[in-house]
C-alpha cells in the first residue's frame, strides 16, 4: 500500500532547498565583493609606490 501525500513536508523540502539556494547565491556575492574589495586596495598601493619612485630620492 502507498503512503499518503505529506504535502508538509514537501513544502518543508521545497522551502529548504529554496533556502539553500539563496544562501549559496548570497555566500558567492559576499566573496565577489570581498574580492573586488581587495583589488581596489591592491591598486592603489602599487599606483602610490609608482608616484613616488616617479619624484625620485625622497630629500631628507
Amino acid at each position: 500500500m502507498a503512503f499518503k501525500v505529506n504535502y508538509n513536508q514537501q513544502r518543508a523540502e521545497r522551502n529548504r532547498a529554496k533556502l539553500a539556494k539563496k544562501e549559496a547565491k548570497q555566500r558567492e556575492q559576499e566573496e565577489e565583493v570581498l574580492r573586488r574589495k581587495a583589488e581596489r586596495d591592491a591598486a592603489p598601493d602599487t599606483q602610490h609606490a609608482v608616484k613616488d619612485d616617479e619624484h625620485g630620492p625622497a630629500q631628507a
